[in-house]
């Protein structure tokens, strides 16, 4: 991992495609966990929101989780109203291919979570992931909240000290409060890409142990989060 390419360059928003007014329709339930895709979530839950390359792989990684009450893949961070997958993968949408994780805190807390956002994929790679390039691709951790934002920045510091002590580069993630509603912010994705590879058992997934492992305390003493790559 750790790509050293030259990276794409994002689009300005007046260059951006100005996609519609209507929403792409999510009635079903996941297809993994049986829960529902649309709100409203339980009550307690929390909503992130992270964008780590192919969103297809980045799911199933947080569907796996303990807590974690719902997935969802989509587009976030960009311009482009209710993007199509076709348009996102063109890289005029400043969107990237996002997952929206909808988790119990009581459960699980934000920094397992994060530390399976660090360790399954390149940080340091910019707008790109593996041979996946394109702003679309790009690095991302949404939160909903202020308690988040500021976890995740935290825990940006602390990846990056770990990465340092490793010898590799610098961390290019995006970190942007999005409104948890997710009016205007997250859009879904279609349902042929909702819960990818469970439809698809040997579908492309970029995703696995980025070979640096995350920890708040001592920066890489637990054992990695690796739950991409074992089978359901």
């Amino acid at each position: 991992m750790f790509n050293l390419r030259r990276a794409p360059k994002m689009i300005t928003p007046d260059q951006a495609l100005p996609g519609r007014d209507s929403p792409i329709e999510l009635t079903g339930v996941h297809d993994v966990l049986g829960t529902s895709m649309t709100p409203p979530w339980p009550a307690g839950h929390e909503v992130l929101v992270v964008a780590m390359g192919c969103f297809w792989g980045a799911e199933r990684i947080f569907w796996r989780l303990d807590g974690v009450h719902t997935t969802k893949v989509g587009y976030a961070g960009g311009w482009t109203r209710n993007p199509t997958y076709e348009e996102t993968c063109t890289g005029r949408t400043g969107q990237t291919e996002s997952v929206l994780v909808i988790y119990d805190p009581d459960v699980v807390s934000i920094d397992t979570l994060l530390k399976a956002f660090w360790e399954n994929h390149d940080p340091t790679q910019l707008n790109g992931q593996g041979n996946d390039v394109g702003t679309q691709y790009r690095s991302a951790i949404f939160p909903t909240t202020s308690a988040q934002l500021a976890a995740a920045e935290a825990s940006r510091r602390r990846y990056q000290a770990a990465l340092a002590e490793a010898g590799f580069g610098e961390i290019t993630t995006q970190v942007e409060l999005l409104d948890a509603a997710g009016d205007g912010h997250f859009y879904d994705g279609e349902p042929s890409h909702q819960q990818y590879l469970d439809k698809h058992p040997n579908g492309y997934c970029n995703h696995g142990f980025c070979q640096v492992a995350y920890d708040a305390e001592s920066h890489g003493q637990d054992a990695p989060t690796n739950v991409a790559l074992p089978d359901a």
